[in-house]
């Protein structure tokens, strides 16, 4: 296939991935008078089952390989990038609305190029500070139009933890991304596919648990027919954006260049957005459209610069 046809089917791979990544920051809008916790527990619940089945012919050829540590080393990472992120998440797109949530969530490559800043063919970080500035400056928009706009109803105290839970989610990602890649480094015998559907099969182990506490008696003040709502938008969730989507995604990471792949992401913030001002059936504020254009900017402006060493292996992770 010609370079110019690679990039383009690559992009979009990206825009579908993007596209239906962009659901999960409206689900919690949907199941709204439902809890952030109940909502990762049915997602990953369901996740891990199609997980579980889509490894059932090749566990005898995964179980060698797998010892006590990389069983312990998947458990922090479902726990960290999966579970605990979606109830932050969750819970920040219900006191601050989606807009704002996918904003702050879209700084994900900044971080993760400033946490492997000190890594062998990272990017000066001197060569960062215009694009982080204008972050910084989209950030303060955000947080501006958050507290002061109409994402949300919620009173000033909850926007504020709302915006905590938005930051809390983009750290948990970003550690869970930089520690997934660098486990993916030390187990090059492992698929990247493999090693994301094993990541599915203990987050539906741990969602189990967490099921227990926040589903059993979480019967009171639902009708029969809010719970199909919920178990169907839970469901569609983990099959659209945890199946297809990274299938998408992963698509995409085999055909675009390394320098290209962090720039991709901006897709899935860019449909969230549109998918919140959808839902709120309102067009984005000045200050918004401002933080928008910062944000965005700054992040393809880090992108752009930022060069991975042409021997890397190239290691396409989860981003939902």
């Amino acid at each position: 296939m010609k370079r110019d046809s690679r990039i383009l089917l690559g992009v979009g791979n990206s825009a579908m991935a993007g596209a239906l990544w962009g659901g999960v920051f409206i689900a919690p809008q949907i199941l709204k008078d439902f809890l952030s916790s109940q909502l990762s527990a049915a997602r990953y619940l369901v996740y891990g089952a199609i997980a579980l089945i889509l490894l059932a012919g090749r566990w005898r050829t995964l179980l060698p390989k797998l010892g006590r540590r990389e069983w312990m080393t998947l458990a922090w990472l479902s726990l960290l990038g999966n579970i605990v992120y979606y109830i932050l998440l969750g819970r920040a797109v219900q006191l601050v609305g989606g807009a704002s949530t996918s904003l702050i969530i879209g700084l994900l490559p900044v971080v993760v190029t400033l946490v492997g800043a000190r890594d062998e063919g990272a990017v000066a970080i001197q060569k960062l500070i215009l694009p982080l500035l204008l972050c910084c400056i989209g950030v303060g928009l955000v947080g501006f139009a958050s507290l002061h706009g109409h994402a949300s109803g919620a009173n000033l105290t909850s926007r504020v933890l709302g915006l905590l839970c938005a930051f809390g989610a983009l750290a948990s990602w970003a550690t869970y991304a930089v520690g997934n890649s660098r486990c993916l480094e030390r187990l090059p015998d492992i698929s990247a596919h493999d090693w994301s559907l094993l990541t599915g099969v203990v987050t539906g182990g741990l969602s189990v648990i967490l099921g227990a506490f926040v589903l059993s008696n979480a019967n009171a003040g639902h009708l029969p027919s809010d719970w199909v709502r919920f178990w169907c938008v839970s469901a569609a969730v983990a099959v659209f954006a945890s199946i297809v989507g990274n299938g998408f995604w992963n698509r995409a990471s085999r055909l675009l260049p390394l320098t290209m792949t962090g720039q991709m992401i901006v897709f899935e913030t860019l449909f969230a957005l549109l998918y919140g001002f959808m839902w709120e059936r309102r067009l984005p504020s000045a200050v918004e459209m401002a933080a928008i254009v910062f944000l965005i900017g700054g992040v393809l402006w880090c992108a752009s610069i930022h060069r991975s060493p042409s021997e890397s292996p190239q290691h396409p992770i989860d981003l939902v």
